[in-house]
């Protein structure tokens, strides 16, 4: 694991080389789980078959153009496991949608829906894969130490391996078609997310 910790935006090169990869694994770190009050703190990348793992930490004050150019290419697909979240506060702080997208996490719940969601859950009955969450609720708006870094970057280890075999999973079980449609359908998620929260429009009485 080569863990490269950015307090700045990519170079023009490292996103050059992220580009060529037909798919990123994405995850982010955040103040909190309020989808207006809380911000972003950090971005963490890989690109298949790398062993190079990009930690990029978001400050206010900051612009990061090519971060942004990079999740928003529309060659590109990102990987993520609760991609309503993630989307949500990267459209928040950059004003660009990650599509496409693949989230693991509604990839799981089609392909395996009497079965558990949480990522370290899944990685370990699929994988024998043990999550460590020692870091879960640090502070990632400081300089990060290097258990930090590694356990966000261990956020994405997995996340192609995990993808790979939903695609199977979801085509055994004829919901691969949906799956993407519900993919498809995050960017609107996302913006009822921001004026309704978790608010249900779509049930018959929403609370």
């Amino acid at each position: 694991m080569n863990i490269i910790y950015l307090q700045n935006d990519l170079s023009d090169q490292q996103v050059k080389e992220l580009s060529k990869s037909p798919d990123l694994a994405v995850d982010t770190e955040l103040t909190g789980l309020d989808v207006k009050g809380d911000h972003l703190c950090l971005v963490q990348l890989r690109a298949r078959d790398s062993d190079d793992f990009y930690l990029v930490q978001i400050r206010d004050n900051q612009e990061y153009p090519n971060l942004a150019k990079l999740l928003s290419n529309p060659k590109i697909t990102k990987i993520f496991h609760y991609a309503r979240m993630d989307m949500l506060m990267i459209y928040k702080r950059f004003g660009v949608w990650t599509m496409p997208v693949f989230c693991t996490k509604i990839g799981t719940l089609l392909a395996r829906p009497k079965k558990g969601h949480a990522l370290h859950n899944v990685l370990k009955e699929l994988f024998k894969v043990e999550m460590d969450g020692s870091e879960t609720c640090s502070d990632w708006t400081k300089k990060l130490s290097k258990n930090q870094q590694k356990y966000a970057a261990t956020d994405v280890m997995y996340l192609h391996m995990l993808k790979d075999y939903l695609v199977d999973a979801l085509r055994d079980t004829n919901r691969f078609e949906l799956a993407n449609k519900c993919f498809e359908f995050l960017p609107t998620r996302c913006e009822i997310d921001m004026d309704w929260g978790e608010r249900d429009i779509f049930g018959y009485n929403p609370k």
